[in-house]
């Protein structure tokens, strides 16, 4: 492999960066990123906690499902949601220090 190699980032990674980054930059999945980083969270639980309609939440976690942020497991009627991948969660957190930093 030559030097020109090792910096090429191919279409398809491209692109997928730039949609994380792009789901990253809204307030709303920041807040449900941040909330299930911390614990395991239903829809319901999600809503209550960040104080947002039920259907806010479903939307946004499905775009982060779709990702591969956000993973789900079903127990009975209930579904759960956590992070799919630690390395997105550590970028979101470091980024969240980084803005409080004074």
């Amino acid at each position: 492999m030559d030097n020109q190699d090792e910096h090429f980032i191919d279409e398809e990674t491209l692109f997928v960066a730039s949609q994380i980054f792009k789901a990253l930059s809204e307030p709303t999945r920041i807040r449900i990123l941040h909330l299930l980083n911390k614990k395991e969270c239903s829809v319901n639980e999600i809503a209550k906690e960040l104080g947002l309609q039920q259907s806010t939440v479903s939307h946004q976690l499905r775009l982060l499902k779709n990702l591969r942020l956000v993973k789900f497991r079903r127990q009975g009627k209930a579904v759960y949601y956590s992070p799919e991948d630690n390395h997105v969660m550590n970028l979101l957190e470091q980024t969240l220090k980084h803005a409080r930093h004074d």
